[in-house]
């Protein structure tokens, strides 16, 4: 998510925005890892929500979140938007909730 909110901002400012979202719109499946962890302000909402409807029932998106989904309306903020994106994620989806201990932990514990 780091990386995409720093993606946004940039082709907002450079003049390639249309461009990116039509890229997104064409990649098979787009992965938004750790979702939640940064403010999205307004710009954001309005570009998650493009990509979701460019995206919907054409193309594979996979959010990973440490947030519980029920916080996530909360998170997006702006009701009407986070309605939208809400419906637009909620519609054709698959949920896993995973359970149980970090990998990162087990990785560290096997290299002390």
């Amino acid at each position: 998510m780091t990386h995409f909110l720093e993606k946004i901002a940039q082709t907002i400012l450079d003049g390639t925005y249309i461009k990116m979202l039509n890229q997104i719109e064409k990649t098979h499946l787009l992965i938004l890892d750790d979702f939640g962890l940064h403010p999205m302000d307004k710009i954001t909402r309005l570009a998650l929500l493009q990509i979701l409807e460019d995206r919907y029932g054409k193309k594979s998106t996979l959010i990973s979140s440490q947030l519980p989904v029920d916080k996530w309306h909360l998170y997006i903020g702006e009701n009407t938007i986070a309605d939208a994106i809400m419906d637009r994620l909620s519609g054709n989806a698959h949920r896993f909730d995973l359970k149980g201990d970090s990998l990162r932990k087990k990785r560290e514990q096997k290299i002390d």
